[in-house]
């Protein structure tokens, strides 16, 4: 396969919360699917509905997107934008139009995200769908097969077939010298700060942060 030109690559991530600020406000039928879903998560004794729905951010299905940054080289240098609000469709459809456009300038358009092939992609992919809005050609994995998308992830770059393994961004920017996106918040406090703190630039910056040390790493793995 022949290297990707590094221009050619759109770096991003997202920062997801729970649909709610906690359990107690969701309606009945959402409380009594999760209660169904967090039996599947439940560790020990402690654990209920209402503990657990913490982690609700990470599942499409009962969590949403409430910043997107995207990154690309230009020059020589790293340019990023974010699509961040409390309007998730607004941020979606703004992040889709947007995509529209690059694949239309940039040949051979490839994203790339860590963890993204698990994660980020699939779950752009499924808020889209729920808040109907058409997915962009790049995104839509329809009657393609693994070998077409167009998917970059920096994740399982480094696992090099070892499926077992995993190893976050913040490990790897230790491991290559490159400074922590993590020096403010981390990817748990992302919810309490949407919730608690009603502060989107600071997870913004965050979510750019994170980018930019995405495109470090990257670097690193195809040197």
């Amino acid at each position: 396969m022949a290297k990707i030109p590094i221009e050619n690559i759109l770096f991003i991530d997202i920062e997801t919360v729970p649909m709610a600020s906690q359990y107690d406000e969701l309606d009945e039928n959402f409380k009594s699917l999760w209660d169904k879903k967090s039996v599947y998560l439940s560790k020990n004794d402690e654990d209920d509905p209402s503990t657990l729905f913490e982690r609700a951010g990470i599942y499409a299905e009962f969590g949403k997107i409430v910043c997107i940054s995207a990154g690309r080289i230009q020059n020589d240098e790293i340019k990023t934008k974010s699509y961040y609000s409390d309007n998730e469709k607004k941020l979606l459809q703004e992040f889709a139009d947007d995509l529209s456009i690059f694949t239309r300038n940039i040949p051979n358009l490839y994203l790339c995200a860590h963890n993204g092939k698990e994660f980020d992609f699939p779950f752009i992919i499924r808020r889209m769908i729920i808040n109907q809005i058409p997915i962009p050609y790049i995104l839509n994995t329809r009657n393609k097969n693994r070998y077409e998308l167009p998917f970059i992830d920096t994740m399982e770059m480094w696992k090099f077939g070892d499926y077992k393994h995993f190893t976050s961004l913040a490990l790897l920017c230790e491991l290559f010298g490159i400074p922590t996106p993590k020096d403010d918040i981390d990817g748990s406090e992302v919810a309490r700060v949407y919730y608690e703190e009603n502060d989107l630039e600071r997870i913004k910056s965050y979510c750019e942060k994170d980018v930019t040390a995405l495109i470090e790493v990257y670097k690193r793995l195809d040197f």
